[in-house]
Parts: C-alpha cells; sequence; structure tokens
C-alpha cells in the first residue's frame, strides 16, 4: 500500500463503485435528505439528553440481565452501545491491575521501547516517552478475565441482540466466543498523547467497494432505508477488509472493554457517538454530487473511517463521553459505532482498561483463531497487530496449561 496516498491502488475500484452505487438508488438526493431530517433529530436528541446532564449511554447491571426489558434492548440496538455494571468484583479488579503493572515490569517494557520504535506505525509513533496502550497480550490477568465465565454471560446476552440467522441458517452461533486477543491501556494521568478521533473501526473503503459490504448494506445501497438493521447479521462475516493492523480481521459483534480503574468524562477515557444510524448516513453523504467521483468522503485503505468535519459536522454534536465506570464495569459498542478516546486525560488517577470484545463462533473467526493459537502458543505478538513480540520467551506468560475448559473452547482448541 503506497503510504503517501493509500487509496491509489483503489481509485478505479471507487469510482466504479459510486457509478454503481449512485445508478441503483432511486431518488438518492431525496432519500438522503430525508435520512439528514431523520439524523439531525436523532443528534438533537441526544444532545438535549447531555444538556440535560444525562447521558445517552444505556447501563445494565449483570446481575439483572435476565431482567432487561425489550424496549431496554431497542434503547441499546438504537443507540449501539451499552455499559454492562458489575461483571467483576472490584477485589479482583484490583488484582489484575497490580498483576498487570508488575508483568509490565517484568517484561522490561519500557526498557525495550526504544529497539521496537517504528515497528507498529499506529500506535508507537505517538509523541510520548511513556506509551498508553501497551502491546502485551498474553498476560495472566487477560487470559482469566477472557475466559471469565460471567463475561461469557454478558457476552452471550450481547450477541443475542442481533439477528443471527438468515434464510433460516445461522450465521453464527451466539452462545460459543472465540476469543479476539488485544491489548491493555494504562493512561496516565496528564498524558495528552492518545487521542483518537472520532472514527469507525473494522475498515474504511471496503463499505463502499468490497461486495460483502454492499451486501451487509444492501437495503441503504437498495434505496430502502427502512429495512436495514445495524443487527443483522447476514452477510457480516463474508466481509473482506483490505490488510492492515488498523483492521480487525475477526467479525465482533460488539468492541468492548473491562474498566480496571475508575474513569469518566476527562479521564482521558472512551468517547462515542451514540447513533447506530450514523453510519447509513455516512454511507450516502459519501455519494452526493460535492464529493469527488474518487474520494469517499477523506476515507483510506488500511484506516479506521474518520468522521470528517467538512463532510460530517452534522454528527458531531451528539458525540461525548460514556458514563463513569468502576473497576469491574464493562463497556461494549456496535462495531459500526463512531468512537475515540479523549485527547488528554486531566483526571487525577490511571484510566486503564483490558480490551475485550465480543467475537462470536462462525467461520471467519475460526479462520483467525487458528492464526492467533499459534502466536498464543509461542508468547509472539497477536497476528492482528505489530510483530513487537515483547513476550516471546516469558516465562511469566499464560501458557496452554492455563486456561480452563470454556478458555481452551474459545482460544480453538479441539478438545
Amino acid at each position: 500500500m503506497n503510504k503517501t496516498d493509500p487509496n491509489g491502488a483503489f481509485r478505479d475500484a471507487i469510482v466504479a463503485s459510486k457509478r454503481l452505487l449512485r445508478a441503483q438508488i432511486p431518488d438518492l438526493k431525496d432519500r438522503f435528505d430525508r435520512l439528514t431530517e431523520e439524523i439531525a433529530q436523532e443528534v438533537s436528541d441526544v444532545k438535549a439528553q447531555r444538556d440535560r446532564g444525562e447521558c445517552p449511554v444505556p447501563e445494565v447491571d449483570f446481575s439483572a440481565l435476565a431482567q432487561v426489558s425489550d424496549a431496554q434492548k431497542d434503547t441499546i440496538r438504537r443507540r449501539g452501545c451499552v455499559v454492562v455494571r458489575g461483571v467483576f468484583e472490584p477485589q479482583q479488579i484490583n488484582e489484575w491491575n497490580d498483576d498487570i503493572a508488575q508483568y509490565l515490569t517484568d517484561v522490561k517494557y519500557l526498557e525495550r521501547m526504544a529497539s521496537k520504535r517504528g515497528i507498529d506505525q499506529y500506535f508507537s509513533a505517538l509523541a510520548s516517552s511513556r506509551p498508553q496502550i501497551y502491546s502485551v497480550y498474553w498476560s495472566k490477568p487477560q487470559m482469566q478475565a477472557r475466559q471469565s465465565e460471567d463475561l461469557a454471560t454478558t457476552r452471550q446476552w450481547l450477541n443475542r441482540l442481533w439477528q443471527y440467522t438468515h434464510d433460516g441458517q445461522p450465521v453464527f452461533n451466539p452462545d460459543q466466543e472465540l476469543t479476539y486477543v488485544d491489548r491493555v491501556r494504562q493512561r496516565q494521568p496528564g498524558d495528552a498523547t492518545l487521542g483518537l478521533s472520532p472514527h469507525v473501526d473494522g475498515g474504511s473503503i471496503e463499505r463502499w467497494i468490497d461486495p460483502g459490504y454492499r451486501q451487509v448494506y444492501r437495503h441503504i445501497y437498495g434505496g430502502d432505508l427502512a429495512a436495514y438493521s445495524a443487527f443483522d447479521a447476514a452477510f457480516r462475516t463474508e466481509t473482506r477488509e483490505i490488510p492492515s493492523p488498523a483492521v480487525c480481521r475477526m467479525f465482533r459483534t460488539f468492541q468492548g472493554w473491562t474498566a480496571l480503574t475508575r474513569q469518566g468524562a476527562g479521564d482521558g477515557t472512551l468517547n462515542v457517538l451514540p447513533i447506530v444510524k450514523a453510519i447509513p448516513w455516512m454511507l450516502l453523504r459519501a455519494l452526493q454530487d460535492d464529493v469527488a467521483d474518487d474520494d469517499l468522503c477523506g476515507a483510506q485503505a488500511g484506516r479506521a473511517m474518520v468522521v470528517n468535519p467538512q463532510y460530517h459536522s452534522l454528527l458531531l454534536d451528539a458525540y461525548g463521553p460514556i458514563p463513569t465506570v468502576e473497576p469491574g464495569d464493562t463497556v461494549w459498542w456496535h462495531a459500526d459505532m463512531i468512537h475515540g478516546v479523549e485527547d488528554a486525560h486531566q483526571g487525577k488517577g490511571y484510566s486503564n482498561v483490558i480490551y475485550i470484545g465480543a467475537a462470536p463462533d462462525c467461520e471467519k473467526n475460526r479462520v483467525f483463531s487458528d492464526l492467533q493459537r499459534a502466536a498464543f502458543e509461542t508468547g509472539a505478538s497477536s497476528p492482528d497487530f505489530a510483530t513487537e513480540d515483547y513476550e516471546l520467551g516469558l516465562s511469566a506468560r499464560a501458557t496452554p496449561a492455563d486456561l480452563t475448559p470454556l478458555g481452551r473452547r474459545q482460544m480453538g482448541y479441539a478438545d
């Protein structure tokens, strides 16, 4: 991929795709204008909530998941995100937080950073002598959290918010998770290096040019917006992402993290734009006449899909912080959800998390799980990330012997 022009190799595909999509959407301009009115009302509703001192992000208690009403579930689907409180006991979380700090010392992470600099083109370039996201994957606390029975229950509940069958056939198994291995965040007070502007993960220009993605968004591109549901899993496991360390190769129903410390607005943590219909609007926005034929509102191959103020300013009044969370709470957002990270940590305590999403069992995820399992057995970095390999040969890391029966199934072991 050309770093100076990431879309260079895809210009013809972009032009052809836009020509095709514009032709197949009847009354494109009128339909986009009606959707714009709908999104403007959603933005106004979210802003009004925030102005009243309310957080628009839904919250549920882990202990009451079975009692969550259909109306509450509809709100979660509308907002595309949820905080599930009390999944882990605070004492356990505090132990894990301390153990991860010790693990980073055992890895000699800070001492070895200089020799690794530049391998990770996405995070190691942050202008700080101390990282905020640590490229470790196999610590025992991370593995213990991933194979938690209570977290598995939470992820199964989240998976079931989706329509997970299509034409009578299952798209994924909502009751069986495969682990997607990710990193940890330890963001210190005063840090101003980790800010991430509003974006969507899991592909950018693919959402217009990839046949699998066009099937995911078939109702949008077919002009039948009322038929579209962000929680319809049909074709979601058939997308093909452009290879990049910025792109997750597993299908996730929800991205997520587990809070290791108390954190909220101002603590350098997650911001969300809680309008799940924002993606259809962004997709159609790129097809309007004021956007060049070879441009997709600034979307670039191999990068997250950014919210570009030049084209997407309508959305930005709805962007804001999650509610304050406590150690042991978990935060979840739909894979199409616009999110980012506050530019600066202005709070007093560390803002620490373990990144753990929901990746249900399906063929797409099993293929990647095989690659991931091989990395686990050697201590190599997860194959979705830069090959920094801090944990190779480290005796303190987790091994297959540390897995429970559930953990073994989640890592794709046949037994």
